[in-house]
């Protein structure tokens, strides 16, 4: 068990966190959620003992093991995978490496002999012997391929950097689990993994994530942070929202009724106060009105930017014709053969793990990259806007947020792009902040203004909702579900996919496509894709390290 006790935290004058009480038990996994800034990760850091609190204390039961997923991917470059992994258990590691110095010894002493047969018999006690084939499980079921166990971690990319700093965390059954963000460059077949990972964790996890379907798939319970407080609800994300909403409904049909009761009050006092034979009965509810008090209802502070995508032009029959496409990118076979007409009725999610492919695909349909082979062809009454998945280059000069919207507007006045703007939640002085200070999510949402502002019917997004906090993504996955053009976009978040689109392409590995017309839980359930995807047991692991 951890418990946060009285805790308090200041930032200079303003208290982020205020004597919050909260204990997270064993056997429950508890979604952390709140507004962007609300907190979340620093709570976490809270727990892990990386910060210290103003006042009170964290608790944790002796003798339990607490792991972190740790957020710099460079941390390990000079280890090996495997050692990385299994570093997530710390004493573990020491005993490895202590142990082998022993055994690398020339002049081996008999206090060398003791040393190793104490060690020894801890190893074997924490299961030691099973290390390497625990974490070859682990990194399998992320998707990490088997020639990559004993890499070295400065040679995979990011998002297998992410995957093994993952399966590090998960490493030897911790007690404590906490996980800020899991989800976050994952695709989709990792993330099912780790969801059916944490549903048979018998151990207490605390995760941040701004993955709806995965919170509700994982959690048990629900940890709300709004104005500095934490709201502990049994339930998952989905029972959360609707306890919320009905405690906040209950509080304001409550406090109707008392309003009524008020100005009935009132006007008999204000009728009868000067009326001796109705004096007493006027004082009584002159104190049944002072015994009255109204519940204070405190706005919450999520705030849900206001997308809408309104097309100019209605889109014909004729919308995207793809024939015989190939791409290689440096060596690899990206694109391979690829064919497709898109109607005008689609909404295509891009899924799978080929994450070069699915980028590369749109940036040749956006004219952005020419393929080595094949053609594609718009329809003439089609227009085009694209969410790009590194948007560095788009923010890359000096200029405000509304000159940068207004370059882009067809419409040339202040007050119209303001308007784009304020929907998207920048409001006053935010319209003059530069573009290439903004945050992560702030670039987001400009680029969403400039698509919102394009007037396109045609929507190309890779990864839109990185970086969006919980409120952003739900208001755009509402945005595109009621989208009347043509969508083609790769996401992560599960509950967005299925609830937007209506055909489903998946690029292999070997860079040929599957397409389905067809929801993605569909898809998923489907015997092709049954027979498509390698599910990893011990007995897989065994014969690949074999």
């Amino acid at each position: 068990m951890i418990s946060a006790n009285n805790v308090t935290l200041r930032i200079g004058k303003k208290a982020l966190f205020e004597d919050v009480n909260i204990k997270f038990t064993e056997g429950n996994c508890y979604g952390l959620i709140g507004a962007n800034g609300a907190g979340k990760s620093t709570f976490l850091k809270i727990l892990s003992g990386k910060l210290e609190t103003t006042k009170g204390d964290v608790t944790i039961t002796p003798g339990q093991r607490m792991s972190v997923l740790e957020q710099d991917h460079f941390k390990y470059d000079e280890y090996p995978v495997m050692d990385t992994v299994i570093m997530g258990n710390e004493r573990l590691y020491q005993i490895m490496k202590e142990k082998d110095a022993i055994y690398a010894k020339e002049d081996f002493t008999d206090e060398d002999g003791i040393r190793a047969s104490e060690l020894e018999a801890e190893f074997a006690e924490m299961d030691g012997w099973e290390a390497e084939s625990n974490a070859s499980m682990l990194l399998n079921g992320l998707g990490i391929d088997t020639s990559l166990h004993y890499a070295i971690m400065r040679d995979l990319n990011g998002n297998e950097k992410v995957k093994v700093l993952l399966a590090k965390a998960l490493f030897g059954n911790p007690d404590i689990l906490l996980l800020d963000e899991p989800t976050n460059h994952l695709d989709l077949d990792a993330i099912a993994w780790l969801e059916d990972f944490l549903i048979d964790f018998e151990n207490t996890v605390i995760v941040v994530s701004h993955d709806r379907y995965f919170l509700n798939k994982v959690c048990t319970h629900t940890a709300d942070i709004d104005y500095g407080k934490i709201q502990l609800y049994a339930g998952n994300y989905d029972f959360w929202y609707e306890s919320s909403q009905l405690l906040i409904k209950q509080m304001k049909e409550a406090n109707k009724k008392k309003e009524e009761k008020i100005k009935e009050l009132q006007e008999f006092i204000s009728r009868f106060s000067a009326n001796a034979s109705k004096s007493k009965q006027a004082t009584s509810r002159k104190r049944a009105l002072e015994k009255i008090e109204l519940e204070e209802i405190r706005p919450s502070s999520r705030k849900y930017p206001y997308i809408d995508f309104r097309p100019e032009r209605e889109i014909g029959n004729e919308v995207l014709t793809v024939e015989h496409l190939s791409k290689t990118i440096n060596g690899e076979k990206v694109l391979n053969d690829i064919s497709f007409i898109v109607g005008h009725d689609d909404k295509i999610a891009f899924v799978g793990g080929n994450e070069l492919a699915k980028t590369t695909l749109f940036q040749i349909l956006i004219g952005e990259m020419e393929p080595d082979e094949g053609f594609y062809k718009w329809g003439v009454t089609t227009s085009q806007a694209y969410f790009p998945k590194d948007n560095t280059a788009e923010f890359d000069n000096d200029l405000t947020i509304v000159d940068w919207l207004t370059g882009y507007s067809p419409i040339k006045d202040v007050t119209y792009v303001r308007g784009f703007l304020g929907r998207m939640l920048f409001a006053g002085e935010d319209g003059v902040k530069k573009v290439k200070v903004l945050s992560g999510g702030e670039k987001v949402r400009c680029l969403l203004s400039k698509m919102m502002i394009s007037g396109a019917n045609c929507l190309i997004l890779d990864e839109p909702t990185n970086h969006l906090d919980m409120e952003s993504i739900t208001a755009l996955n509402n945005g595109m579900i009621k989208f009347p053009g043509v969508e083609l976009f790769a996401c992560h978040d599960h509950q967005f996919v299925q609830t937007t689109a209506n055909r489903i392409m998946e690029i292999l590995p070997d860079g040929t496509l599957i397409d389905k017309i067809t929801t993605y839980d569909e898809y998923l359930a489907s015997d092709e894709m049954a027979r498509k995807r390698t599910v990893y047991t011990a007995k897989n692991v065994e014969e690949d390290l074999s």
